[in-house]
């Protein structure tokens, strides 16, 4: 990512309310540029605009039955770009849920609570933190 742009972050849920307030918690607490969108479908047919992360919801089945869930997005997302990190966001408190995410190569899991803002906060902090060591690692690999 240029360090001259903002960070570009999709928000992806199907709950309109949380979705606005986890945007205006966004706005409010960070300098990203904020993408919100209802459906796994939605997010899709905007990946072009290069995400630098994505917080998606596990279900989306909230507006529409048949729409794509968290998962079948998740696996959608990394088919088109594998870099893009995904965290997912759900009220499913089950370690098999959060295990079957990382298996579909999600970035980390969170439990939607009062104080998941924090820890997506910290999340994404930790993408830009890895990114940059990775970046460097190359650098100095590619000069032994």
């Amino acid at each position: 990512m240029n360090t001259t742009q903002k960070i570009k972050l999709f928000l992806v849920d199907d709950d309109a309310l949380l979705l606005k307030s986890m945007e205006l918690d966004f706005k409010e607490h960070t300098d990203f540029e904020i993408e919100t969108y209802a459906t796994g479908e939605l997010c899709i047919n905007n990946i072009a605009k290069k995400p630098d992360a994505i917080i998606l919801d596990y279900h989306l089945d909230g507006i529409e039955k048949n729409a794509m869930n968290g998962i079948d997005t998740l696996d959608k997302i990394k088919s088109i770009n594998p870099e893009i990190p995904v965290i997912m966001h759900s009220s499913q408190d089950r370690i098999e849920i959060a295990i079957n995410c990382m298996h579909h190569k999600a970035f980390d899991y969170v439990i939607k609570s009062e104080t998941s803002f924090i820890r997506l906060q910290k999340n994404i902090e930790n993408i830009f933190k890895i990114r940059k060591m990775k970046h460097e690692l190359n650098w100095y690999m590619d000069r032994m």
